[in-house]
Parts: structure tokens; sequence; C-alpha cells
């Protein structure tokens, strides 16, 4: 922190608005707080967010949620396999009455973004989200148009083992902060699911528990969370641990690394710490790696959960 601009912590009302946002999505998507936490963790640090799982298990419910939660604009886009780059970015139109080409803005100019199965669409059509999500503007035919901010992209995949979809490549997965699952619910929220109201009905009444002026607040509050030089050697021995074991074919990256630090103090922030402890690191690793790692020689036909698991365990924690 610089000691000339100080960043005062998050005010009572800021804090109280990530809890009941918390509160109110467990409501609607049930069974899956430990799941929100991360979803809301994610775009406090500032993230992009993926979703993957098996249709209908929820997760463009929370996707929508979120968005409402925020209080910000949001739209969302379809993919498909005949999605073209310009339906995402927009497209330039001449005008006959002023004799010059227009821009007109495709669904990415907004603050929220779902990606809905973002990965039936052909590597061209993903393509189109690369230098928004890393820079927050696109380019379209040499003009480059900034995106509105604060801006996320939070995307839903299909497992890349049913029909229609194309796999990510590594340098899109890699822009995405996190990666979490659903599953599906145990057996008391699926009753709950069962009986209780349609959750289309409850979304459409949601109204929003934070604004764009509190979600800047925290996430500079994010930010400013303490990490001791300890814990930084904690997640360099992880970074390090990761691109030399024979478990894991490649190594996180150091943009992984910063990754993995946002996302820690995000988590300490949600649990009204002014300082990461290592279990907010163990806490948010899962999310963070599990699209980033990929199995080696010693763990060939091992599931990420796994190898993450291990790593941890081969890890010592300061």
């Amino acid at each position: 922190m610089d000691p000339r601009n100080p960043v005062l912590p998050p005010t009572p009302a800021a804090r109280n608005g990530v809890a009941t946002a918390i509160d109110a999505a467990s409501r609607i998507v049930l069974g899956k707080t430990p799941e929100i936490r991360l979803a809301l963790a994610c775009l406090l640090a500032r993230g992009h967010l993926l979703i993957e799982d098996l249709p209908g298990v929820g997760k463009t419910t929370l996707a929508h949620l979120l968005a409402r939660l925020l209080g910000l604009g949001f739209q969302r886009i379809q993919f498909t396999s005949d999605l073209l780059p310009a339906d995402i970015t927009g497209v330039y139109v001449y005008d006959r009455d002023s004799g010059a080409f227009r821009f007109h803005a495709g669904p990415i100019f907004t603050n929220v973004v779902l990606a809905d199965e973002i990965n039936r669409a052909t590597p061209r059509a993903q393509s189109a989200l690369l230098e928004a999500m890393e820079e927050n503007q696109v380019t379209v035919e040499n003009h480059t148009h900034s995106l509105p901010q604060p801006f996320f992209v939070i995307a839903t995949q299909n497992p890349l083992e049913q029909i229609g979809t194309f796999p990510l490549p590594e340098s899109q997965l890699d822009r995405f902060l996190m990666c979490i699952s659903l599953g599906y619910p145990d057996r008391a929220a699926e009753r709950a699911l069962l009986t209780g109201a349609d959750r289309r009905t409850l979304l459409a009444e949601q109204a929003p528990v934070l604004d764009a002026t509190t979600l800047s607040e925290l996430q500079t509050a994010v930010g400013e969370i303490h990490v001791s030089d300890a814990l930084l050697d904690y997640v360099q021995d992880l970074l390090a641990h990761s691109r030399t074991a024979a478990a894991f074919a490649t190594g996180l990256s150091p943009r992984a690394g910063l990754a993995l630090l946002r996302a820690a103090r995000a988590w300490a922030l949600i649990d009204g710490r002014d300082h990461v402890l290592p279990d907010d690191i163990q806490a948010v690793l899962p999310a963070v790696a599990v699209h980033r790692l990929r199995p080696g020689a010693d763990a060939a036909g091992r599931e990420p959960g796994f190898i993450i698991e291990s790593l941890l365990a081969d890890v010592p924690i300061p």
C-alpha cells in the first residue's frame, strides 16, 4: 500500500453486501454455497469465471444470478457451431445517410457477458473473446473499442465428451481466473428444488444487492489484503512443484501464480479478514489450477482434482 494514498477498508455496508449476496444466491442455487463463494471471489478479484458441468445442473442460472446480484448490465451469447466473431464483437455497417461506415457494437459491450456453452462454438468464434478478456477492449477492422467497466465473462462449458463440442485452447483457458463445477445437488437440496418455486421466477424477482460503486470499493480492497512473505514462499513452492513433479505434464505459469494470490485475497475478504491465511490459498487453488494443470506420466488417467490434491499434500504449509 502506498502510504501517501492509503486505501480505506471496505465499509460495513459493502461487507454486508457480500454476505447478503451469498445468502441470496444460496436460496436460489441450492446446496452450492462453496461454489457460490468461489464464483463471487472470482469476480471480486476482477477475474473471469468458467463453469464446467453437465447440462441441467444450474450453470446458466448461477451466471444469470451473479449478474442480477451485482446490478450490472448483462448480455447472454449462445455459442453455436455457426457463430462468427462479428456476432460477438460487432461489425461496421455502411450508413447511406452519412456516407460512412458506422460501428454496431455486439453483445460483448456490457458489464457481464454470459458465454453460454462456449465450447460449442468453433475456435475462430472463441478467439473473439481473447482480447476482450485480457485487455478489456476489442479490435474490429483495425479500430480499437474499449469495453464498459467493470467487465466480466462468465462462460459455461459442457463436458468435452459430449457431441458437438470444441476444446478451448490453453491460451483461452488461462484467461479464466477460476473454473468450477456445480455437480448434482444432495438429496435435501434436490427435494427443496423439486417442491419449491420455479428458479426462473425467483431469479426474476431477485433484486440487486451490490452496485457498481460498492463492487469497485470491494475490488480495490481485495488488492490491499496483506500477504506475508511466508505465504509468498508457499505460493512459489506450489508453483515450483507443479513445474518439476512428474505428476504434471505442464506447470503453473506466473499468470497462474498471480491469479492464485488475487483469488486468495478475495477469499480472505469474504471471510472478513485483512490478511491471507494458508487455508485461503488451499481453498481457491483447485478452482484456479484445475483448468491449467494436466496429468503427467506419473498420473496418467488420473482426474485433475486428484493431482491438485497431491500438489497440496506434497508442498508443506509454512
